[in-house]
Parts: structure tokens; sequence; C-alpha cells
């Protein structure tokens, strides 16, 4: 007959749970240590804690930090900018949208809270632009594109540009003649390299090719004469900026070949986190097919933060163990640590942050 047994968890090494006790915490380091001990939601923030600050406390560890959704019209840019500046990121990889907002932020210009009781039409015509619960002012776009024009104006046409020196330069720009933080600002005083592999898909992609249609204007003009502003615009399209995104794949890849080890920060998900993952997978290819014999670099660390969940089977939820079987990641028994929490980023981000800098400004150690 089957008899089930009585055991003592400890016995078998089982981690014991504790309970949160708000009598024993009294700073953020604590508060999220303790809902590592927890269970459910609770414990995934816990550990993206003590991951995320394993991974920064490595001093042979370089950090890259992938961002999409709308996280600097939900005013996490200042989060970003403190990132850097503390020298928690080593390389940033974003939307273009989201830089382009966060430009937009650095100029000084101000997000508004959406009045449910105005309709997108009115939106629309009003000059808002809306995201979910927030307004961006075309307005605040258009001075940005200023800022944009700037830049490139001063920069050399004899070479193809790629969204790393774009960013770069307008770092400088800020740097140079705005007042107050900014992310690229900040980046190029850090000497963070920022790449935005959908260069296109973004208000400042947008400016871009504008600018290059611009410099065929006048000749459109003239040859389509009376034809209308259609046939102008069909005929200038064909004028494209000199862009070339494999200058941002391999300067990518050369930035990581150099770390010992590797983390990897990620808000959401998108082309961002992939084209940032896939990095292993191309050094891989490159062997394969041009004979070369090179350790494909993996990461050693994760935290990703993003509502989406695997099931789906879409990217933005491919969780870690599932890059393991495209070598994107350390296994787990060789040492790589990850951790995933299913949130909305403006929840659970800000409460990381202030741990880690709570913890960087006190000293204390991980586990302490």
């Amino acid at each position: 007959m089957y008899a089930r047994e009585f055991r003592d968890g400890a016995k078998d090494g089982l981690e014991a749970l504790e309970p949160l006790d708000p009598d024993k915490i009294s700073s953020f380091g604590e508060l999220l240590e303790a809902m590592g001990k927890t269970a459910f939601g609770g414990r995934h923030v816990g550990k993206a804690f003590e991951v995320l600050s394993a991974m920064i406390e490595d001093p042979e560890c370089k950090v890259v930090m992938t961002l999409s959704g709308a996280m600097t019209i939900a005013k996490m840019g200042k989060i970003i900018t403190k990132m850097i500046d503390e020298g928690m990121v080593q390389c940033i990889i974003s939307t273009g949208a989201l830089m382009a907002h966060g430009l937009s932020e650095s100029v000084g210009k101000t997000h508004y809270r959406h009045d449910p009781l105005m309709s997108d039409e009115e939106l629309f015509k009003k000059g808002y632009n809306r995201v979910y619960d927030t307004l961006e002012m075309e307005a605040n776009l258009n001075y940005v594109e200023h800022i944009v024009t700037q830049t490139v104006k001063r920069l050399s046409q004899d070479r193809p540009l790629c969204s790393e020196m774009l960013t770069r330069e307008l770092g400088k720009t800020l740097a140079e003649e705005v007042q107050g933080e900014g992310i690229l600002k900040s980046a190029y005083l850090k000497n963070v390299p920022v790449y935005i592999p959908a260069f296109t898909d973004s208000e400042v992609g947008l400016d871009m090719g504008t600018l290059a249609m611009a410099g065929e204007l006048a000749q459109a003009r003239a040859q389509t004469g009376h034809n209308g502003d259609l046939a102008v615009l069909k005929s200038i399209l064909r004028s494209q900026p000199s862009f070339n995104p494999y200058l941002d794949l391999n300067s990518y890849a050369d930035h990581v070949l150099s770390a010992k080890r590797l983390g990897i920060f990620t808000i959401g998900g998108g082309v961002p986190r992939n084209w940032a993952q896939q990095v292993g997978p191309y050094i891989e290819i490159s062997n394969l097919r041009l004979g070369l014999s090179v350790k494909p670099p993996r990461f050693h660390y994760g935290v990703r933060i993003c509502p989406e969940p695997d099931y789906w089977g879409g990217l933005s939820g491919c969780t870690y163990q599932e890059g393991l079987s495209w070598g994107k990641f350390v296994t787990p028994k060789d040492g790589g640590r990850f951790a995933e929490v299913l949130s909305d980023a403006t929840v659970v981000w800000p409460l990381l942050m202030m741990g880690l800098l709570e913890r960087k400004k006190t000293g204390v150690a991980r586990g302490s």
C-alpha cells in the first residue's frame, strides 16, 4: 500500500518563506528584499532587485538597457538619466519614439494628463497627440525637429550616418546649448552609446527623411512644373538620407565583444530587446559562415519588466529560458542569473531604482 511521507522541507534543502513584517522594514532595499521572501508577484519583484543589484555591482559586467513603450511620455525619463549618470548602464537600445519624446522633455517641453472629456477628434484638431492617458503636444515635436535639423546640418555629408552617431551628436547639442537634464545629454557626457535599430519608426526618423527631401525640393518643383504638390512629393520621395543601419549592428557587436560579462535590463520588449539579444547568434553565424572561432557573447544576467506573458507566442513575451535555445544567455548551471516581472514598468521600475540608489548611497551589501 502506498504511504505518503510527511517530510520537513528544511531537510530537503527547500527555502523557507517569511512574512512581510512592516515593523522590520525601514527602507526600499529592505522592502524589496522582504518581498523576495514572499510569493507570487512580490517574489518576482524581489528577485528582480536581487539580480539587478548583482548585475550593476559586478565590476566586470557591461549592462545593456533596452527600452520600449512610451516610458518618456510616462515620465520615466529621469530614471533613465539617473541610471546613466550613476554608471548603472553602459549601453542603451531604444525605440525611436521613446527617444523623440525624451528629447521633447529634455528641451523643456511639457506632457499633459489627458482629460477623458476631450474626444480624440478634438485632440487632433488642437494638436494634441494621445498616448493612453497622456498627451504630447505636436508643437513639442516641431520644436524637437529644430534641434534635429540644427544637429544634422553640422554633420559631414560625406559619410553615412547611423543612429549611434546621430544620438551622440544630439547629446552634444543638448550638452552645449540646453540647460537641464536629458537622456541623450547624459549618454553623451558618460560616453554611453545609444542605438535605435528601428530608426525610421520615430519622429526623429521622419525628420531625417524630410531633411533629405528638402534638399531636392527646388529641383523637383522646377521639373514637375504645374503638376501639383503630389507630383513634387512623389519626386522627392526618391531622396533618402545617407543612413546605414549596419554601422549600428557592427558597432554594438564590437561593444559587447569587449565585455568580460554581459547583463541586460529590459523594459518592455519589441525590436530593442531582440536586437540587443541577437548579438550571440550573430557571432555564432559569423563563425559558421566565415570560418572564425570567436566565443559568442552571451548574457550572464537578465532582468525583464514587461506585462506580456509568453503563452501568446509573441516575441515580447519570450522568456529567458526560451532564449537559451537560441544561444543568447548563459545557462543557470553555468552561472546565469535571470528575473522576469510581468507588470507595468511604471509600477515596478521606480521601486527597483529607489532600492538601487539607496543601496549605493549607504553602501549596504546585498543580503546583509
